[in-house]
Order: C-alpha cells, then sequence, then structure tokens
C-alpha cells in the first residue's frame, strides 16, 4: 500500500479553545481553567493519552481473530508524567511527556501465550504508540500571513 496523507486542521478560538477538524469530524481542545482555558474539552496531551488508547484498541479489534483472541471486551488506562514548568517556561525542563505508562485489559478466554503474543503484536502496530515512541519529522512548511484590514 502507498503512503497516504492524514490532514487536519485547527482553529483557535476564544482564550485557548480550538476547534479541530479532519474528515469532517470536529473535535474541541481546551485547557482547564488553572491553565487559561474554560474546561470545555479534554487538553492537547489528555487528547495524546487518548489517541494513543484509542489506536492501540482499533489494533486489538482488528487483530483478535488472526491471534485466535475472542475479545468480549478491551479498554486501556493510560497515564502520563509531565513537568507543567516547561510549556510555561518557568524552567529549561522537556515540555512534553517524559513517561507514558498504559494497561490493557482483555476480557477473553483465550491463554496468557496468545494474549501475550497479541499484547505485543497490539503494541508492535499502533501507528500512533509507534510515531510517540520513535523521531519523526517535525516540518514546519511554510507560514501564511493573514493580514487585517483595518477600516
Amino acid at each position: 500500500m502507498a503512503i497516504t496523507t492524514v490532514r487536519a486542521k485547527t482553529l483557535l478560538k476564544e482564550k485557548v479553545l480550538v476547534e479541530t477538524e479532519a474528515r469532517g469530524h470536529k473535535v474541541i481542545v481546551d485547557e482547564p481553567e488553572n491553565l487559561g482555558g474554560t474546561d470545555k474539552g479534554m487538553n492537547p496531551v489528555e487528547l495524546l493519552l487518548s489517541a494513543l488508547g484509542a489506536c492501540q484498541a482499533i489494533v486489538a479489534r482488528t487483530y483478535a481473530e488472526k491471534f485466535d483472541v475472542d475479545l468480549q471486551n478491551f479498554w486501556v488506562e493510560l497515564e502520563g508524567d509531565i513537568d507543567l514548568d516547561g510549556f510555561l517556561g518557568k524552567s529549561d525542563v522537556r515540555p512534553g511527556f517524559s513517561e507514558i505508562r498504559y494497561t490493557f485489559h482483555i476480557e477473553t478466554s483465550a491463554s496468557e501465550e496468545k494474549v501475550e503474543a497479541y499484547k505485543e503484536f497490539i503494541e508492535n502496530h499502533c501507528p500512533v504508540g509507534d510515531t510517540i515512541a520513535n523521531p519523526v519529522d517535525l516540518a514546519s512548511s511554510k507560514v501564511v500571513v493573514e493580514k487585517t484590514v483595518q477600516g
């Protein structure tokens, strides 16, 4: 299969409320009040954790039959450590997560050996997990300055 380009658009609304859109689907992203937001949605790092868990869940559903796992239920609990002083410019620390941890909950009658192989496959085939775990070229191609008409 050829490389596929995935697109999304974000629009900054009032305060730090952001509306994101991809393929006609919208998500509201915001910060809690203590970080200048109105708490109308998940913040970007919560959304990142959610994207990882959702991706893992999709891989789990897609490949359960291949691993002979009768998937009755699947959920992921995720947490990450972040030093907000990096984001707030208070100290010279990394602004992103220093560690992300997750736990798969798999309800199945499959053997532990099958579930272990299945778990490893999920971890190794989740595009979001791969993107987080491995360096990716993050390229800003251009900036377009939209001039305001004064009148």
